[in-house]
């Protein structure tokens, strides 16, 4: 069966994991936990052909700047998440956002995504972005940095009420097949290989591979190169690689 890597990454705190449960389990979770890195697998039909869907979710506190794209590699499509409520994390898909992906992953198609469209509207949310001069980000806002950024285009949703979630992994899907004969181009393939766990590997590995990985281990401490590692370990083993 074909698996298809879908990777969401935007600001923390936007509803990229509620996006992620809502889609996979139906359910809406009833508290914020901030995310490291998970991973989640759905089966979905094309036309009379199964996918894996792997849908990996990521941390965007500043923290993880250097350990998120170790979540990268093989990825088919990314959802470039921000809030509706939040004009800052608006402003982030552009400032951080997209440069980040294009760098680890020249090529790979990108779609921006609207979170928490159900709180456009809420009063409360509306009185405190006013109290800073401020208003939710409105859809043709998206549409306009999804053209100026070459993202494949721009989608909204609810995890909440699960209005237009659907639609965002279907397009996702449809980003990530279409055109099928340029998507081995495509792919980000950054590799990562099976490692021993003693120190001195660990050190040598990782300094040997420094110029592939120069943003990531850049005065890298022990304790997140250990990681760093252990990581490599972890997504080398869930993600399909091409023969």
């Amino acid at each position: 069966m074909q698996t298809i890597k879908c990777v969401v990454v935007g600001d923390g705190a936007v509803g990229k994991t509620c996006l992620l449960i809502s889609y996979t389990t139906n359910k809406f979770p009833s508290e914020y936990v901030p995310t490291v890195f998970d991973n989640y697998a759905v089966t979905v039909m094309i036309g009379d052909d199964p996918y894996t869907l792997g849908l990996f979710d990521t941390a965007g506190q500043e923290d993880y700047d250097r350990l998120r794209p170790l979540s990268y590699p093989q990825t088919d499509v990314f959802l470039v998440c921000f809030s509706v409520t939040s004009p800052a994390s608006f402003e982030n898909v552009k400032e951080k956002w997209f440069p980040e992906v294009h760098h680890h992953c020249p090529g790979v198609p990108c779609l921006i995504v609207g979170t928490q469209v159900d709180l456009r509207d809420d009063g409360a949310v509306i009185e405190k972005l006013a109290r800073q001069k401020q208003r939710p980000v409105q859809p043709d806002a998206g549409e306009r940095l999804a053209r100026e950024l070459g993202a494949v285009k721009y989608v909204e949703c609810s995890a909440l009420t699960q209005k237009g979630l659907k639609n965002v992994f279907d397009e996702a899907i449809v980003a990530a097949l279409e055109p099928p004969v340029t998507k081995s181009k495509r792919r980000c393939t950054v590799s990562f290989f099976c490692l021993e766990k003693s120190r001195t590997f660990q050190r040598s590995w990782i300094h040997s591979h420094a110029r592939f990985f120069s943003d990531i281990v850049k005065e890298i401490s022990y304790t997140e190169m250990v990681f760093f590692v252990q990581m490599a370990d972890f997504i080398g083993s869930h993600i399909h690689h091409p023969n």
